[in-house]
């Protein structure tokens, strides 16, 4: 078994078939389009760092199946050490991309959920879904796959589940069932990385009931697979993301997609699930725990960015950094963070029967909640270390600050420091890309709601046994009961 290099990688997207739109233009080829391009370059980065001894080890590790090496996104996490390998790659990955490599994540958590879950249905019905899905690890672990995971369903009305539904497709659902496999329509959105995968592992996205059984489905399909078609929507700042010079500030980027499945032919060893709908709970619960005790490493890998961004800009105005050293600790604080509480709730986390670690529930979906709050504040002072320059929007283009007749005169408003004025517009640039551009990570949203992490964290808060607690401490021995509503 091979590592797969950055060229091998590239030529695997490069011989898919193209379903990719964007602004109603078909991509032909993904890693040179203006609009996926970025995204692939970020995803290659990964397989030069598997090449690279300095992060080999970040990037990599030893399958439990066979033995061999392989990238680590395609691993089955068994011990606390190997999840928590996890957000240190995905840290990295933030620091040597600036942004979300969603395809080296959701996928790679999908099938460490699905390993679980595949293990309980297996007990109770007698399936063989286990070991449908142990054939796909190996072949996604022999080809070094790529795979976005996809969980997230265009939803609908909110109020109803998708048995009730008005559009049925607002979920992915089986619509035929055929000796072979299965046949699938339905959208999922906002899905990371899809544009730089090979795959598609696709997840129920809520605990299902009786009534919504057909939409209790997973599998996974090659991303070029006959019947899905994406269409990449991005932030509205992506348009200059596309122009060129230092308007496009780095090399990398993300892109999100919607899957639009049309009656697509799923065979019977790629689906992992088919109606089980008592164990779709479980799959948001395991899937949740890892993916938000992990998360926070991915926004501190760009607050790391931010950090040296906020570092440059102070010089690049003609101060020291050393006056903004308060606000610079602060970024690092909330960094430190998201990080910490992520690794605790691993550490503080569970053997599944089945093998595969999970995180704590409670620390998982508190740090779920700082996600979603610290690294805006990390945002907004890079913005204040910056200065107007980065927040206000009110820069000149790359062509402007080049333009023959009065771009000297707009280079001699941004020269401020001892540096050129183009290495300040870049600082600044980058900047306003990290804090109100195209490199804002999906920090609210991304992983799913703050709120619905915040139902989990209340369930898992005791506050009659915390209570109890506090009154056996106090001497209390009168029970102190809720008042009534």
């Amino acid at each position: 078994m091979v590592v797969r290099t950055r060229q091998e990688y590239l030529s695997s997207l490069k011989e898919m078939r193209p379903n990719i739109y964007k602004f109603g233009e078909l991509i032909r080829d993904v890693t040179t389009h203006p609009a996926t391009r970025r995204t692939v370059e970020s995803h290659a980065r990964a397989f030069d760092a598997a090449q690279d001894p300095q992060r080999e080890k970040i990037f990599t590790t030893i399958s439990s199946f066979s033995g061999e090496k392989i990238m680590r996104f395609t691993s089955l996490m068994t011990t606390k050490e190997e999840v928590t390998a996890n957000p240190l790659m995905k840290r990295q990955c933030y620091r040597q991309t600036g942004t979300c490599t969603g395809g080296l994540c959701v996928g790679w958590n999908a099938l460490n959920t699905m390993w679980a879950v595949t293990h309980d249905m297996d007990k109770e019905y007698g399936t063989d879904y286990q070991e449908r899905l142990k054939k796909w690890i190996l072949h996604c672990q022999e080809n070094s796959l790529v795979v976005a995971g996809a969980l997230t369903d265009a939803k609908g009305d909110r109020s109803k589940p998708p048995s009730r539904q008005a559009n049925p497709d607002s979920f992915v659902h089986i619509v035929e069932r055929r000796p072979g496999g299965i046949v699938v329509r339905g959208a999922k959105l906002m899905i990371c990385g899809a544009a730089a995968s090979n795959e598609i592992f696709v997840l129920p996205g809520s605990g299902y009931r009786e009534p919504d059984k057909d939409f209790a489905v997973a599998f996974v399909v090659p991303r070029d697979i006959e019947g899905l078609t994406l269409v990449e929507c991005r932030r509205p700042s992506d348009s200059r993301d596309l122009e060129e010079g230092f308007d496009s500030p780095l090399e990398t980027g993300i892109t999100q997609s919607y899957l639009l499945f049309d009656n697509v032919f799923v065979p019977n060893e790629r689906v992992f699930m088919a109606g089980e709908f008592r164990h779709t709970g479980n799959i948001i619960r395991y899937f949740t725990a890892n993916y938000r005790a992990c998360i926070g490493a991915c926004v501190t890998g760009q607050g790391d960015i931010m950090i040296g961004a906020a570092v440059l800009m102070a010089r690049a105005n003609g101060l020291s950094a050393k006056l903004f050293r308060d606000k610079i600790i602060q970024m690092s604080v909330n960094n430190e963070t998201t990080f910490g509480v992520g690794l605790g709730a691993i550490a503080m986390g569970y053997r599944h029967p089945s093998g595969v670690w999970f995180a704590d529930d409670l620390l998982a979906h508190a740090n779920k909640i700082h996600v979603a709050t610290l690294p805006y504040e990390v945002k907004r002072l890079l913005q204040e270390i910056g200065g107007g320059i980065v927040e206000t929007g009110c820069f000149p283009s790359y062509k402007d600050f080049n333009h023959e007749d009065y771009g000297s005169f707009v280079q001699a408003c941004i020269k401020a420091g001892e540096v050129s004025a183009e290495t300040r517009a870049r600082a600044a640039r980058l900047a306003e890309w990290l804090t109100i551009g195209g490199g804002v990570p999906g920090c609210m949203h991304g992983g799913g709601s703050p709120d619905g992490a915040r139902l989990v964290v209340r369930a898992n808060t005791s506050m009659d046994l915390y209570a109890k607690m506090a009154a056996d401490l106090a001497g209390i021995t009168e029970e102190v009961k809720e008042p009534e509503a």
